[in-house]
């Protein structure tokens, strides 16, 4: 149990970021799971650090439900979730002529990649993760579910675009009139729908991503940039074009034991330039599909960013609010990361009032 000394909010980052950059054992028993609690007036909230090869988020939800519904007296009535299923080869055979079809598009990502503006760090070998958090009341939620709504966009589409328009004000080497002048963000896809693990069922990780690459010219709207993200991700879906990623994944996998520690960190900066990686997350569905009654007041993610980029975006909606985890790369040469939440905070306020 950690006491928060009368500042709860800046003792919960403290603690979150302290397990971000905590390693788990290396030998022995496989220990991916790691409890803890910060102590609150009222009680105290409760925390999870897993391994990410073991669950998505979606598992975790679900994982932490049950674990409440206990403390709380509750017997245990549904039968516990098989646990991952072999692989995903039947997904691949059953898309064989997508990904077959989807093959051109590699060279579409490398062109896009030489366009991109790169992420520099002061130390390629310095993986020590930050991180900060933004709570946002309703009506915020609301004003965005009715934006995506009108749009025709997804909740999704929308949160790519608000963070394509704060960086493109907050990072420093951006410069339009340059060559790489694109910003281009990882956006994760939950691929659960592809496999038919229902998550109530089925424990376990599903996760790939897309990119998404874009100039954001200084006069664009939100939601042009929304419709814009939206014709991309839609493409992609359509072509099922991030499973081409897992295949990346795999053959990335092969190289990466060739590869010492700055190499590893390097290579991604270079080959397949991002800035911010994107996570969304609906606690309200995955917790009470009936409805938004006996959800959680509060839930706050946070995700590493690993060497892929140096700032990882997880916005989590949960009861009436949204909350938006932020972790960086501490050797990043980004903005200052306070600069980049409000300016977050900035694009949705925009949308308030706004018809």
């Amino acid at each position: 149990m950690i006491a928060d000394n009368g500042d709860g909010e800046r003792a919960l980052c403290r603690e979150i970021e302290r397990q971000l950059n905590l390693p788990f054992p290396a030998d022995g028993p496989l220990e991916p799971l790691r409890f803890f609690a910060l102590r609150t007036p009222a009680g105290f909230r409760l925390g999870l650090a897993y391994d990410h090869f073991i669950a998505g988020g979606d598992s975790i939800v679900l994982l932490l439900k049950g674990i409440v519904a206990r403390y709380g007296g509750a017997s245990r009535e549904a039968p516990y979730p098989g646990l991952y299923p072999p692989t995903l080869t039947a997904v691949f055979m059953r898309n064989f002529g997508k990904l077959a079809a989807g093959l051109p598009a590699l060279a579409r990502i490398a062109a896009s990649s030489s366009r991109g503006v790169l992420p520099r760090y002061a130390d390629d070998a310095d993986g020590h993760n930050g991180f900060t958090h933004v709570r946002l009341d309703s009506p915020t939620l609301a004003t965005l579910l009715a934006r995506t709504k009108a749009w025709g966009v997804t909740f999704n589409d929308l949160m790519l675009a608000v963070l394509l328009r704060a960086l493109s004000s907050q990072w420093p080497d951006r410069d339009p009139s340059r060559r790489r002048s694109e910003i281009a963000l990882a956006s994760v896809v939950n691929l659960r729908s592809e496999t038919g693990a229902d998550v109530r069922t089925m424990f376990g990780q599903f996760l790939s991503s897309i990119r998404v690459s874009h100039p954001v010219p200084a006069d664009a709207t939100l939601e042009e940039l929304a419709r814009d993200v939206h014709r991309e991700t839609a493409r992609v879906k359509a072509g099922k074009l991030h499973l081409q990623t897992l295949l990346i994944v795999r053959a990335n996998g092969f190289v990466w034991r060739f590869l010492d520690t700055r190499r590893r960190h390097r290579v991604y900066a270079k080959a397949f330039p991002v800035l911010a990686g994107l996570t969304t997350l609906n606690v309200n569905a995955l917790w009470n599909p009936q409805g938004a009654e006996d959800v959680p007041q509060d839930y706050l993610r946070a995700v590493p960013t690993g060497p892929l980029a140096p700032l990882l975006v997880a916005v989590t909606s949960c009861g009436n609010a949204l909350q938006i985890g932020l972790s960086y790369r501490r050797s990043a040469r980004i903005a200052p990361i306070d600069h980049i939440a409000e300016s977050i905070t900035t694009c949705f306020r925009s949308l308030e009032g706004n018809p």
